[in-house]
């Protein structure tokens, strides 16, 4: 689906052209290797090499895709080796990246890697009902962060290598997330379930932590338009993820910033005095939305939400030279927590949390409003 750009005073020319700045600001910042924290495989670069991948895709600029490899193959040695953190979600969301790499250059050492990611879920401790641990070091817990950490990739595993049963594991994730830590009211999802209920942040009847943090939101929503592009067409489990997804979007929408078309760190509390507007989980709203219309999963009235809060960063949070792309407001990596904990979190610039987020929304309205 397309529509035409006379119906916003945005177009596709400024998102592929803030996408790229973006993209290049750090590019020029920092080689792949040093993009922090540095020297490490981890989710920081994953996601904003993910955004890059998206623009090298659009723009068939090798720029990209060797910015993307290199970043890889400094890690990645002639056997498939790596080191990584085998005891968490998040070290499998750097698999993405290996996908099209291997497409490109058929270079069997990705596949390698990929293989090694696969076989964590296998290690992975899991919950009584089956819920992979988010971390070890965060026993019984799982966090919304984690379907996107490990979702994506397990259903890219299962498209490129005939894999069976990773949707099902991927689905049964999601469904365990929306049966212990969705609130029916809002239409959004708590950040962490802890189901020992040991954590100081569980609440003792449903193990939940207390709030609705804006880039965990954002995870979750982001991970469920990447899943359903990833699912097979026929695969009977489509309709209750849409179901998710439309509720979640309802959701966003019932608590964007007004005056500023923003979202808070906070989504549900824009009224406290202490909360704040917070870029990230702005732009995983934005992709989210953005792509769940040009999908057809919601109508595509939806659109001007997105537009909204995109116009929303370009006046707030970015600032734009002929040199460079500076994004504030981007929350630090964030634990689980209650309200003075996150509403205190340090804020910073050019964070790959957000640019990389930033990336992959100008990119879905760059695709979507052409």
């Amino acid at each position: 689906m397309s529509i035409s750009e006379s119906t916003s005073t945005l177009t596709a020319k400024t998102a592929l052209e803030m996408a790229e700045k973006a993209s290049k600001t750090l590019m020029k910042t920092f080689t792949p290797a040093e993009l922090p924290p540095a020297n490490v495989w981890h989710y920081h670069q994953g996601v904003y090499l993910y955004g890059i991948q998206r623009v090298w895709e659009k723009t068939n600029n090798q720029e990209y895709f060797e910015y993307l490899k290199s970043y890889i193959d400094f890690l990645v040695d002639e056997e498939g080796n790596f080191l990584f953190e085998r005891d968490q979600l998040d070290s499998i969301q750097v698999g993405i990246l290996l996908f099209p790499l291997l497409e490109v250059t058929k270079d069997e050492r990705y596949k390698k890697a990929a293989d090694k990611l696969i076989n964590l879920f296998g290690t992975l401790n899991k919950t009584k009902e089956g819920g992979f641990w988010h971390k070890d070091k965060y026993p019984y817990q799982m966090w919304l962060d984690g379907l996107f950490m490990a979702g994506p990739f397990a259903l890219m595993y299962q498209r490129a290598f005939n894999e069976e049963g990773l949707a099902e594991m991927v689905l049964y994730q999601e469904k365990l997330m929306r049966k212990n830590m969705k609130d029916e009211k809002t239409g959004l999802l708590y950040h962490a379930y802890d189901e020992s209920r040991q954590m100081p942040w569980a609440n003792a009847k449903t193990g939940c932590s207390p709030e609705f943090w804006g880039r965990s939101v954002g995870w979750y929503g982001t991970a469920l338009i990447d899943i359903l592009e990833l699912l097979p067409k026929e695969h009977s489990g489509r309709g209750e993820l849409i179901e998710s997804l439309t509720s979640l979007i309802k959701g966003y929408v019932n608590y964007q910033d007004e005056k500023t078309g923003l979202w808070y760190q906070i989504v549900n509390k824009g009224d406290q005095e202490d909360n704040w507007l917070e870029s990230s989980c702005s732009s995983l709203f934005i992709y989210t939305i953005a792509r769940a219309v040009e999908a057809g999963y919601i109508d595509q009235k939806y659109l001007d939400v997105a537009l909204n809060g995109y116009q929303g960063l370009l006046n707030e949070m970015i600032e734009v030279t002929d040199e460079s792309l500076i994004m504030k407001g981007i929350c630090i990596g964030t634990s689980a927590g209650v309200y003075d904990y996150y509403v205190a979190r340090p804020v910073s610039e050019n964070d790959l949390h957000g640019v990389g987020a930033f990336i992959l929304a100008s990119m879905a309205l760059a695709n979507l409003i052409e």
